[in-house]
C-alpha cells in the first residue's frame, strides 16, 4: 500500500480531517463517516480506513473519558462493545480478503441508509426489556460493519438514538463505543497487514486538523440550530454514498 505524497493529495487528507472534526465537534459524532466518505472518492477504501484510525482514536478518547457517564454506560453497554470489538476483528479478517471496489460500495450503502433514516424521522423502537440480548447482536453487527469499512455509524447511532440516552449519555456512549471498534479494527488491520508503518505515520499527521475541526465546530455550536446541521450533514452523507455504491456496482 503506497501513499501519494504529492501536495494535492496531502491538501485533500488534512482538509478532509479539518473538516470531519468541524461536524465531530457539531454533532458529536460522525468524524469516521465523513473522512471515509471523502477520501474512498480518491483513494481504495482500505487506505482511507488506515489514515482514520488515529485521529478518530484520539478524539473518542477524549469523547468517551470527558463526561460522569463513564461507568453507567460501561455497565450498562459491556455486552455492546465486548461484541463490537469481535466484530471489528472479523471484519478486518474479511477485509484483507475482499475486493476495495466492493468494500467501497458497500460504504456507500450504509451511508445512503443512514440518510434516510436519519432523515425521515423515524428512530428504532427502544428495545425494552429485550435490551440485555439485542444489545450485543447490534454491537457485533456495527463492529463487522467497522471492520469491513470502517464506518462505526450504523446500525450503532439509531440503537443508541433509540435507547433514549441523555445527549451528554449518547455521546460518551458513542465515544467507547467508537474507541473499541476502531482499536479492534486497527489491530485486525495490522495483523492483516493492511497498516504499514508510513501509514500510521501519516495518519497521525491529522490529528491536529482532526482537533481544530473539533475545536471550531464547538464554537460554531453555540449559534448554529444543531438538528439542521445534522440534516445537511446526513443528506451530503447521502450523495456521497449514492457515488460510491453507484462507482462500486454499476
Amino acid at each position: 500500500m503506497e501513499l501519494p505524497f504529492d501536495p494535492a493529495y496531502a491538501a485533500l487528507v488534512l482538509g478532509t480531517f479539518l473538516f470531519a472534526g468541524f461536524v465531530k465537534g457539531i454533532a458529536g459524532f460522525g468524524m469516521p463517516t465523513v473522512t471515509l466518505g471523502i477520501l474512498a472518492l480518491a483513494r481504495p477504501l482500505p487506505e482511507a480506513m488506515a489514515l482514520m484510525l488515529v485521529p478518530t482514536l484520539a478524539a473518542n478518547v477524549w469523547q468517551a473519558l470527558a463526561g460522569p457517564a463513564l461507568r453507567p454506560m460501561l455497565r450498562r453497554l459491556w455486552g455492546f462493545l465486548l461484541a463490537a470489538g469481535l466484530g471489528a476483528l472479523a471484519g478486518a479478517g474479511i477485509l484483507a480478503r475482499t475486493d476495495a471496489v466492493l468494500l467501497s460500495g458497500l460504504l456507500g450503502l450504509l451511508l445512503v441508509l443512514s440518510a434516510a433514516l436519519a432523515l425521515s424521522g423515524r428512530p428504532l423502537p427502544p428495545p425494552g426489556r429485550r435490551e440485555r440480548w439485542v444489545s450485543p447482536l447490534m454491537g457485533l453487527a456495527s463492529g463487522l460493519l467497522t471492520g469491513l469499512t470502517g464506518s462505526f455509524l450504523m446500525p450503532a447511532a439509531p440503537y443508541f438514538a433509540a435507547l433514549k440516552l441523555p445527549p451528554q449519555d449518547f455521546v460518551q456512549a458513542f465515544g467507547l463505543g467508537v474507541v473499541v471498534a476502531t482499536a479492534a479494527l486497527a489491530l485486525g488491520m495490522a495483523g492483516g497487514g493492511l497498516l504499514p508503518a508510513e501509514m500510521g505515520l501519516a495518519s497521525l499527521a491529522g490529528v491536529a486538523p482532526a482537533f481544530a475541526g473539533m475545536a471550531l465546530g464547538q464554537r460554531v455550536r453555540q449559534g448554529l440550530p444543531e438538528a439542521r446541521f445534522r440534516q445537511l450533514v446526513q443528506a451530503a452523507l447521502g450523495v456521497l454514498g449514492l457515488w460510491l455504491a453507484f462507482r462500486a456496482f454499476r
